[in-house]
This record gives C-alpha cells, sequence and structure tokens, in this order.
C-alpha cells in the first residue's frame, strides 16, 4: 500500500470513529401527551386485564401515566436521530441515539421538555457485547460484592428458616398466581438448569424483555449474575434448593448493562417496570442499585437520595402507587457509613433490604440509612452474606450481597401474598414490617430486622396488639443466645407467657430485676427453635410481640 493510500485509510477510520463516538444516548423529556388513538375510557389497548384487577384491588384509577406516549411525538424527533431505543410512558420520555447537532435540533422542537444526556456511545448489534459473550463473576464490579465459594448444599436451609419458608412451603403456600418481574443484567444458561426447568414446563414465564438492547429476543445471555437471582426466588431442586416462590409467574427482564454504568440504566429499569405492570406484575425485585457512575460528575451525593430525585427512584414510587411491591436491594455500600443506599432504594412505599450473617448480625458490606429525607432504611433484611444459590452451570454456589438477601424477602413476599390475595400492596408491606425482629424498634443497619412468614400470617389471626409501646425493647431477636433481654413498663417484676402460632402457651417464667434502668433477663435455653408470640405482663401494662428462636 502506498504511503498517500495507507495516509486515505487513517483519515477514513478516524473519521468514521469519530463520528461513531460522537453518537451518545440521550433522554428526550416531552411536554404533553395529547392522544387521538388511546384514552383511559378503554385501558384494554394498553393494560392486560391482569393488570387492570390489580387497580381494582388498589383502588387506584387510571391516569395520564397509563398513557402511551404521543406518536407523533416520536416520529418528530426521529429525524434527528440515529436510533430510538424505547419510550417511557411513565416518563413521558423517548430514549434516543444522535449526536451534539441532533441533541440540539430536539430540544428546539415546540413539544420538548428537555433533553438529558444519559450515556457515552451506543453498544451497536456489532458492538463489542455478542451473543456469545457470557460475564463471568470473576469480572464483575465491586458493586456487586461477590464473594464465590462451594459449600453445602443443605446449607439453604438456614436462610429458608429465617424467613420461615418451610412453614410457608408447609401451609401450601408456594407464590402460585402471583407474578413476580425480576430486573438484571442477564439469565446466562436459566434455560439450561435443571433447577428451573419447571417454570418452563409449566408456562410459568409470561414475559421477556431486553431493555439494553431491545432488538435482542433472547434474555437467557449475557449476565449470570441474574440467574444466581433468580435461584433465590424460583429454583425448585430437592437437595440442591427449594427457594420460596418456586411456583410463581415470572418476567425477566434484562435492564443492566455491565460493561459500563451511566444513567440510561435507570431508564432501562423504568421501561421494564412499565412493561412488568402492562403485564399485571404483582412484585418486582431488583437487586440493582445506583451510585457512581463512569462519569464522576453524574454520581449521587446523599442529598439526592431523597427519592424523588433520581430516574428510578421516580419510577420505583410510580410502580409502587400502582399496586406493585417493588423489593430491592438497599446497596453494596456499608464500608461508607450512614446514608450510603442506593437508588432506587431510596424511593418511598419500597421495601429496601439489607443483609445480615449466620449470626444474623449486619454485614459488613450492607449498606446503611437514612434516607436524605430521614426515613428508616433498609425496611427488612435477610441473610446475604455467603448465601447458597444456583450458577448458570447449575452448580451450587455461595455468594455474598444484598444482591442475594433481596429476592429471599421477594419470595416470602409472594408466598404471603398468595395467602392473603385480598391484602393490598402497603397492607402486604405494613404486616411484612410487623413481622420484623426488631419491629419494635428500627435502626438504619437493618430497618425492622428479619421479617417472617408465620409471625406476618398469625398476627391478623390472633388479634395482637402490634403498637409500639414506649419503652418496649426486646433482644436478640432472633434469639441466638440462651439469655432474651426484655426492657418494658415501670415495674420491677414482669411475666412472660411464650405462645406457640395457634395461641397455645408453651411456656411462662417471671422476671425480677432492681431497678427500672435494667433490663430483664429470661433464660429461654430450653425453648426449641421456631417462631413464637410472646406476652408480657408487669401488673399494669400489657404487650405482645414475635420473637424468633434459632
Amino acid at each position: 500500500m502506498s504511503n498517500s493510500s495507507y495516509f486515505l485509510a487513517l483519515l477514513l477510520c478516524f473519521s468514521w470513529t469519530t463520528k461513531t463516538v460522537a453518537q451518545d444516548r440521550y433522554a428526550v423529556f416531552f411536554k404533553f401527551k395529547p392522544q387521538e388513538e388511546y384514552s383511559l375510557a378503554s385501558p384494554s389497548k394498553f393494560l392486560t386485564e391482569k393488570a387492570l384487577q390489580r387497580r381494582l384491588r388498589e383502588k387506584f384509577p387510571l391516569d395520564s401515566l397509563d398513557l402511551p406516549v404521543t406518536a407523533a411525538y416520536i416520529q418528530g424527533i426521529s429525524s434527528h436521530s440515529q436510533k430510538l431505543l424505547y419510550v417511557s410512558k411513565w416518563l413521558n420520555a423517548a430514549v434516543v441515539v444522535t449526536d451534539a447537532e441532533g441533541k440540539k435540533k430536539i430540544e428546539g422542537l415546540p413539544f420538548v421538555q428537555k433533553v438529558d444526556w444519559i450515556a457515552k456511545g451506543f453498544i451497536s448489534r456489532a458492538g463489542n457485547r455478542n451473543s456469545t459473550e457470557v460475564q463471568t463473576s470473576n469480572s464483575r464490579p465491586q458493586k456487586w460484592v461477590i464473594e464465590e465459594g462451594y459449600r453445602q448444599a443443605a446449607g439453604y436451609d438456614f436462610q429458608n428458616q429465617l424467613l420461615g419458608i418451610p412453614d410457608m412451603h408447609k401451609a401450601g403456600y408456594t407464590g402460585k398466581g402471583i407474578t413476580i418481574a425480576i430486573f438484571d443484567s442477564g439469565f446466562s444458561g436459566l434455560d439450561k438448569v435443571n433447577a428451573f426447568s419447571h417454570i418452563f414446563i409449566n408456562k410459568q414465564v409470561v414475559g421477556q424483555l431486553h431493555v439494553v438492547r431491545p432488538w435482542v429476543k433472547n434474555i437467557f445471555r449475557d449476565d449470570e449474575h441474574g440467574t444466581q437471582v433468580a435461584s433465590l426466588i424460583l429454583a425448585n431442586q430437592a437437595e440442591t434448593l427449594v427457594a420460596g416462590a418456586h411456583q410463581a409467574q415470572v418476567i425477566f427482564a434484562i435492564t443492566e448493562d455491565v460493561a459500563t454504568e451511566y444513567p440510561v440504566e435507570e431508564l432501562n429499569w423504568v421501561r421494564a417496570a412499565e412493561y412488568a405492570d402492562s403485564l399485571g406484575v404483582d412484585i418486582i425485585n431488583s437487586s440493582l442499585g445506583y451510585l457512581d457512575f463512569d462519569e464522576p460528575s453524574l454520581t449521587y451525593t446523599k442529598a439526592q437520595l431523597d427519592g424523588k430525585t433520581t430516574y428510578i427512584s421516580r419510577g420505583a414510587s410510580i410502580a409502587a402507587k400502582r399496586g406493585i411491591l417493588v423489593v430491592n436491594s438497599v446497596g453494596n455500600y456499608g464500608s461508607a457509613g450512614s446514608s450510603s443506599l442506593v437508588a432506587p432504594a431510596d424511593a418511598q412505599g419500597i421495601l429496601a433490604v439489607g443483609a445480615v450473617n449466620s449470626s444474623t448480625m449486619v454485614s459488613s458490606f450492607s449498606s446503611r440509612g437514612p434516607t436524605a429525607d430521614g426515613r428508616v432504611k433498609p425496611e427488612l433484611s435477610a441473610f446475604g452474606q455467603n448465601t447458597i444459590l444456583i450458577r448458570s452451570s447449575g452448580q451450587v454456589s455461595s455468594a455474598s450481597g444484598t444482591s442475594f438477601s433481596a429476592p429471599q424477602i421477594a419470595a416470602l413476599a409472594a408466598g404471603l401474598w398468595e395467602a392473603k390475595p385480598n391484602w393490598t400492596k402497603d397492607e402486604l408491606l405494613t404486616n411484612l414490617l410487623k413481622s420484623g425482629s426488631q419491629y419494635a424498634s428500627p435502626d438504619q443497619n437493618l430497618g425492622y430486622g428479619i421479617p417472617n412468614f408465620q409471625s406476618a400470617y398469625d398476627s391478623v389471626i390472633l388479634g395482637l396488639n402490634e403498637e409500639v409501646e414506649l419503652g418496649l425493647n426486646i433482644y436478640p431477636n432472633p434469639l441466638t443466645t440462651e439469655s432474651l433481654n426484655i426492657r418494658f413498663g415501670k415495674e420491677l417484676r414482669l411475666t412472660l407467657q411464650v405462645l406457640d402460632s395457634s395461641g397455645r402457651s408453651v411456656l411462662e417464667k417471671l422476671g425480677e430485676r432492681n431497678s427500672i434502668q435494667e433490663a430483664y433477663v429470661f433464660n429461654l435455653s430450653n425453648l426449641p427453635s421456631g417462631i413464637y408470640f410472646i406476652q408480657l405482663l408487669d401488673g399494669k401494662e400489657i404487650a405482645y410481640r414475635k420473637l424468633v428462636k434459632l
């Protein structure tokens, strides 16, 4: 090749590369949402019957957010975009690929409110991530804090027992009739693993969506993090892992792009939530969270984690108002101390989930609250340190992170909602909180504590008074030692009565103390492991609480 030809080739290559790099992703927000084709009077055109039934149960009327984005607006921006990726009806926006010139022209359109830069570049069909590429755990970003290592499969009994999953299954509740959406970075190998075979045989998969690359139909690819998360909800393989909601219907959505970290992934999440809502989803499990980005200037401050600022938290709140229970990992930034949570864990009306270790103490990596406006976060916690799960190969393994505590709570919620189908989302959420091991004294480490199926289910049956009495503190709960400490009342003598789940008294003890500043100490070493209710009576005051004995 001559020097001139070589120079020309380089010039053409440089020009093509420059043009490609200049194509970034933008969110175009519209001012209005006029409609010609759709109307709130005919919702069946854009929502399924199951979605409409959920609205009736929740007594939440249809509103303008349910209407699709105006088609004329999409046509109006198309000539200034290289590609339209998708639209968001909740945010009244479109995500497009364009350059700086196209952005400027779009901003000049009379129906456009604003245009936000949300990601650098665009991964095309012929990009560096194809259908044969699978991310391994060794290359996963630190935000998931994965710690691989094989453990005995029987170890999953502990994580299930902690939440009362065996009792839930014994009562016949396995999530049947409940639809759970799982948003993640990929579900590599899930369709080939025996532990998931039943969901395909029984046609439990009701939806699939690849938001990162909308043209891709196969979601059983890209990354195995979603497979691991799904195993904690759906796996059903005796002697390996039997998850809490293995008979639930499921929607799979890929919203996370592990190659980069940009706000576009938040809009991906909102798009998936809209899709799941339209199919009548009951619960969204999201083992994802956003705090810092590849562009440092976009990193969120603590003040922005107020549940109202970020794209994803706004979307999670919209979902919650529509009667969807959003269960989200609180984050793995615990080493940063207080207010270290991620979005959308800061959203109101959802469950942010923290992680505990085998001693039921908060895991060091588990993010802490409060939110910027002072709310308790996380709301609940579950076993998240060396959690037993299943990988894309079908191998049983263990991993650590709030990514793996959240799906256990989602599975518990599914079984409880199956048992109490008339509960609204807020009633379900409230009873989960009331079943928490430290409901009387929530903190910013574990929130209301570790929930339990039997406690949430039986508290309604027994009609226990769940108001928080001043000065009542019971610890540790779950009880992992011989002694239970109780601070209650203003007397020096206290009668403790322990009731089983049927309300039958199994133990009664009298406690004494020297001053009201001291705690009563009861030796419960002879009490078998299980879920109990305790009655406290000091002659003037009476209270009931739940007690988990491990």
